[in-house]
């Protein structure tokens, strides 16, 4: 059974393919448009998968929309029923758009199958999951576990916020939610806003802002924000937020109670911001801490799947791990409504293929249903030579894999930024080491290096560091998989630098540039790590570069950035690969076997990348 899987018209637009329950592709349509979180219908992203898994559309038997329109509608007329009159004049904008489009989705959505091939937009062929059991999906049926928990948070789907479902074998049943309005990535998403980050992106930043600060408002946000109980469900004091009824996330209350407006994005961050960003990022914790506890307790499951936006907060995730609440964890590496595509593809595909689930077997079988996440496009050595030719870029050909590796290698020890394109884009938020930016862990000065000259974002957000699996305990306080960098543990004690009484004193943004363990580049100012382990069946050409650096310096470790600059989708393309090279300060590109040096490209091919695209 061949099923499409679409997800759309919100935010981070996907399609995935499966076959008889396999994943066969998966992409968003940011990758292919340029446009950061792209909500559009995925046509590009659609035809792709088609093309990859070489099959005519008439072949194709289902098309799932990740959500249900009419559900969706529902709450939203019914939200601005329960608060009326209030926030009239943005349900006087909306209702337009509602009516005129989204109450006719499955229409609007037969009409773009029918612009890809006429035989995707048969009626009968067209399913719509719930959002929720979509995300569940993606979770559960690409996970190793024969039966498991499965926890999903995000902002809203129809009306679910949070979700529990047990899996097992072919089916998921869903046992508790929590409703709209109470909502813990739309608290998270109101922090984001008022510390003046953008909602739907700016998540990652107030993550990675949280350990500048400390939690000095946890306590204030547990009495007047949110009634948190002990297993974990909650209700939030609308009072403070704008979101069901406005077109901003906070209020003047929210205002009053944190000591001023919302931050405006691009203003100095002070603080204060840092203090909130901690104090939120500890009540998150708490949340999940408390949900997976009680849950464990009440469903006796010893194996979790998370997935759901929350399900990217890497911190969170790391804090479950450590408490030992479950045996084995899998987290979805498109946690967010991009993998609402895949998910609603696996649902249906179970369901009406009545799929029998085969799990991984032996020392040589894949971790899971994934492939590494390695499901975009590639592109073969004689179209990687015709495509930077045509773009006009400069390269040599390394005679083979051994030779680039060591040339790569040996940039990167000598302290180069290299720009890493290869094989088959990520699907999900992270680079995993096909279209990544790579460093060397060791310089004090290289995170600092690349926020600013290469990345052109904000000085305080860290990279990740990429580790050969079977040396992450050498270097962390981990020894389990993380191949989708969404795990956080601390730098080993015998790594770590000892700090003086003077730098222990320092506060805020103060703490960046001081080395904290013989791996600066990749260390948190709270000695963490958000770690990416790197096997060699999923990714072998990565995992021969991370060894061979290791011999040449005794690290296992890279640092591993997304191949892009802020406001940028992440790179698809050779040309994309090369545009962000010409554009910014990285000194060696790597694209299949052809290697390209700064110094001896066209300046005139030169961009200015930095004002190129929208802040993110």
């Amino acid at each position: 059974m061949i099923v499409l899987g679409i997800s759309a018209f919100y935010h981070d637009s996907a399609a995935a393919l499966v076959r008889d329950g396999e994943v066969i592709a998966a992409a968003q349509e940011e990758r292919f448009t340029r446009n950061k979180h792209d909500p559009a219908f995925p046509l590009n992203a659609l035809k792709y998968c088609l093309d990859a898994a070489r099959i005519e559309p008439a072949r194709v038997d289902r098309v799932v929309f990740y959500e249900k329109p009419f559900l969706k509608f529902e709450r939203l007329l019914e939200t601005y029923l329960a608060f009326a009159p209030k926030g009239f004049s943005s349900f006087r904008k909306a209702m337009p758009l509602w009516i005129g489009e989204k109450l006719f989705q499955r229409d609007m959505i037969l009409q773009e199958l029918k612009a890809v091939a006429p035989d995707l937009a048969a009626r009968e062929k067209l399913r719509f999951s719930e959002h929720h059991f979509s995300h569940a999906a993606s979770a559960f049926y690409p996970s190793p576990f024969e039966e498991a928990l499965v926890l999903t948070m995000d902002g809203v789907g129809e009306w679910t916020t949070t979700s529990a479902a047990i899996g097992r074998g072919n089916a998921i049943e869903i046992i508790k939610e929590i409703h709209f309005p109470h909502s813990l990535g739309l608290l998270y998403s109101a922090f984001t806003y008022y510390t003046g980050f953008k909602v739907n992106s700016g998540e990652y930043k107030l993550m990675g802002l949280a350990p500048y600060g400390t939690p000095v408002f946890k306590d204030l946000i547990l009495e007047k924000l949110i009634d948190l109980k002990a297993d974990g469900s909650f209700r939030l004091d609308l009072d403070y937020f704008d979101y069901c009824t406005g077109l901003t996330m906070t209020n003047r209350c929210f205002d009053g109670l944190f000591g001023g407006p919302p931050r405006k994005p691009e203003e100095q961050l002070t603080q204060h911001h840092m203090d909130l960003a901690a104090s939120i990022q500890a009540v998150t914790e708490e949340i999940v801490l408390r949900l997976a506890k009680s849950l464990r307790e009440e469903t006796g499951q010893t194996n979790l799947c998370l997935a759901g936006g929350v399900a990217l907060n890497c911190v969170a995730n790391g804090k479950v791990l450590r408490e030992a609440v479950f045996d084995r964890i899998f987290i979805q590496p498109a946690a967010g409504d991009a993998g609402g595509a895949l998910g609603a593809a696996l649902a249906v595909a179970h369901r009406e293929g009545d799929l029998k689930r085969t799990l991984p077997q032996g020392p040589t079988a894949p971790r899971d249903g994934m492939k590494g996440s390695y499901l975009g496009p590639e592109f073969t050595q004689d179209e990687v030579e015709r495509r930077l030719k045509a773009a006009g870029a400069v390269f040599a050909v390394a005679a083979d894999d051994e030779s680039l590796i060591e040339q790569t290698a040996q940039a990167l020890a000598d302290g180069q930024a290299v720009g890493w394109h290869q094989g088959r884009m990520e699907f999900g938020p992270r680079s995993l080491g096909n279209r990544s930016i790579l460093g060397d862990p060791r310089s004090p000065t290289m995170q600092k290096t690349l926020n600013l000259k290469i990345k052109y974002r904000e000085s305080f957000r860290p990279f990740a560091p990429s580790v050969l699996r079977e040396k992450v305990s050498d270097w962390f306080e981990l020894d389990v998989d993380s191949p989708y960098m969404l795990l956080v543990a601390d730098v080993r004690q015998d790594h770590r630098k000892p700090m003086s009484e003077a730098e222990k004193a320092l506060f805020g943004i103060d703490k960046l540039n001081v080395p904290r363990s013989d791996i600066p580049a990749v260390t948190h100012v709270d000695d963490s790590a958000r770690i990416q382990t790197v096997h060699a069946d999923t990714n072998p050409l990565y995992h021969g570069l991370i060894s061979r650096f290791a011999e040449l310096t005794g690290c296992p470790v890279l640092v591993n950035t997304s191949f892009n600059v802020r406001g940028e989708p992440i790179v698809c393309t050779p040309e994309d690969a090369f545009r962000c090279f010409m554009g910014c300060e990285i000194d060696l590109l790597v694209v299949g076997r052809c290697i390209l040096r700064k110094s001896e490209q066209d300046p005139a091919l030169a961009r200015d990348y930095k004002n190129a695209f929208t802040l993110d």
